[in-house]
């Protein structure tokens, strides 16, 4: 395999390992990402006179063939996408694909590809959660008339109701999308034709490929490379919102479905039994729902750690933030999948939700029906107080 920033040094396999790493199995995600910047950068080139319109359709050509491909794999010797592409170009078309890395360098090509994964996965985010909201409305026009406790110190406070729980979640999820659509819009920048971080020392458009790309601006050169790890952060940092909520409504649902308690019912079909306990019947999927919350931030304390103390410009470090970024990317997909599923199948009991709430639930209410009457707070306060203390 031939490495794209190979000079004829002999590669000492142990240190091709180690820095390599995991980045050929990541970049399988990245491959169709590639190849579409790398068709648009192909016109791009066409458009200034370096590519020929037979030399454009061969490698558009090869280039969707890989799009269309299950087949396409990233060897540890290939590094990454970017060079298993470009020697699959020159292995099919020869030396027409050796031009596809004109006025480019791995930096924004990489950039490029992951921007566009990002941007694609926002709005996979956006989706799902709009369907977890959707989900959550359901269940508060089906269960929301019904009241049960509020807690405060894990104690009985004042009446609560289902509308008022589920339109705590429903509210603070609406604010996630705003965090979300932020994200979105900081980082549709193109990277593209920024190069190692200094640009390109010839005439390309980088206008034309950043509108092709659907990009609203294009990226300072230098910028391109201290937003790495920046731009990762904010879009983690948009996700654990969202996993903060899911994590806080998997607390409360565990708490509420405890026999104890009995407010919820978790379908049996989001629980696990015990290998020695017949009677057990576990809410797994709720304790790894809270659990993953915890992973999404320690991903964003990741990317921040590497990304940090380091001065402008390129650096290696900056090839480990990929792995934090998508792990945190697909962790909240799937657990937004997985809150909205199960909130499509949960279920309010309701005579233990009524039984709960017991007389002294309403010791506030009391206190400022003697408010009404022209009671002083303080004295109404003490007043119920002393009350209770004789029961």
């Amino acid at each position: 395999m031939n490495k794209i920033w190979d000079k004829g040094l002999k590669l000492d396999k142990k240190v091709e390992k180690f820095t390599v790493g995991n980045d050929f199995l990541i970049d399988m995600k990245l491959i169709n990402y590639d190849c579409k910047a790398s068709i648009i950068h192909a016109k791009m080139l066409n458009k200034i006179g370096v590519l020929s319109k037979v030399e454009l359709k061969k490698i558009v050509d090869v280039l969707n063939e890989i799009i269309n491909s299950n087949d396409f794999v990233i060897n540890i010797e290939d590094e990454d996408c970017h060079t298993a592409i470009e020697n699959y170009l020159i292995e099919k078309i020869g030396d027409i694909g050796k031009k596809i890395h004109t006025a480019r360098s791995r930096n924004d090509q990489v950039l490029t590809a992951l921007r566009l994964y990002y941007l694609d996965n926002i709005n996979n985010c956006d989706y799902l959660q709009k369907e977890w909201i959707k989900s959550l409305k359901k269940f508060k026009k089906k269960f929301g008339t019904i009241n049960f406790p509020g807690y405060t110190h894990f104690r009985k406070a004042m009446p609560s109701s289902i509308a008022m729980w589920s339109e705590a979640f429903i509210e603070s999820s609406l604010d996630n999308a705003k965090l979300l659509k932020v994200s979105r819009k900081i980082m549709n920048k193109s990277p593209l034709g920024t190069a190692a971080g200094y640009g390109v020392p010839m005439k390309i458009d980088r206008e034309f490929t950043a509108k092709e790309m659907g990009f609203g601006s294009n990226q300072n050169p230098i910028y391109a490379q201290i937003s790495r790890g920046k731009f990762e952060k904010i879009l983690i940092h948009s996700l654990v919102q969202i996993m903060y909520d899911i994590n806080k409504i998997s607390s409360d649902l565990i708490l509420f479905s405890m026999d104890e308690l009995g407010y919820f019912q978790i379908p049996e079909k989001f629980c696990t039994g015990s290998s020695i306990m017949p009677q057990k019947n576990n809410p797994d999927v709720l304790e790894l729902l809270r659990a993953k919350y915890n992973n999404v931030r320690s991903y964003e304390s990741e990317v921040l750690n590497i990304s940090s103390n380091l001065p402008s410009g390129f650096h290696r470090d900056f090839q480990l933030t990929k792995e934090p970024t998508i792990k945190a990317i697909e962790t909240t997909l799937d657990c937004i999948k997985m809150i909205t599923m199960l909130f499509n199948e949960l279920i309010v009991n309701e005579k233990k939700c009524n039984d709960a709430l017991s007389g002294e639930i309403y010791a506030t209410e009391k206190a400022y029906k003697l408010v009404e009457k022209g009671v002083p707070f303080r004295s109404a306060y003490k007043i119920i107080a002393k009350e209770l203390s004789k029961k």
